[in-house]
């Protein structure tokens, strides 16, 4: 049996560096690193604005994060279906506005924060209900933005 020392060899040794001119994989990610962040900044300040303009107590009903939450949700079903279904976007559009703006926008986190705040102040049932009405929110919001979306833009395409 004899062994092939060349095939031995490639298999331990590092990948060569990409030819010249040809960027390696984490320098052509940079545009979508960086436009997720300029978004998420931008949608992280809106929900921070959200919070200010509607405060919520400490043992009181957080409806403003389930109202950002839900906001956020139908956008995105619009966005997605803008972007799928009626023009073709740029390619850095979907990272910065859907990653970016509205990953920043909505705040996943701090709902979870609320749940546990409601339950160790007492309210279980508000927190539970809190629970299944961010999830049942959310999940409508994004099926009712798509839907309509797709309705109103196959009215304008038959209509033209």
């Amino acid at each position: 049996m004899s062994t092939d020392s060349s095939r031995t060899r490639s298999a331990v040794e590092p990948a060569a560096p990409p030819p010249p001119g040809r960027r390696g994989p984490a320098r052509s990610q940079l545009p979508v690193v960086a436009v997720v962040a300029l978004g998420g900044a931008i949608g992280a300040s809106a929900r921070y604005a959200a919070a200010l303009a509607w405060p919520v107590g400490p043992s009181a009903f957080p409806w403003s994060t389930l109202v950002v939450n839900a906001l956020g949700c139908a956008v995105i079903g619009v966005f997605l279906a803008l972007i799928t279904d009626v023009w073709a976007a740029h390619p850095l559009v979907r990272p910065f506005f859907g990653t970016g703006v509205l990953g920043g926008f909505t705040t996943f986190s701090t709902y979870a924060v609320d749940v546990q705040r409601l339950v160790r102040a007492g309210h279980a049932a508000s927190g539970l209900a809190y629970l299944a009405a961010t999830v049942l929110a959310a999940l409508l919001s994004v099926w009712a933005g798509a839907t309509a979306t797709r309705r109103l833009a196959g009215r304008k395409a038959g209509a033209a």
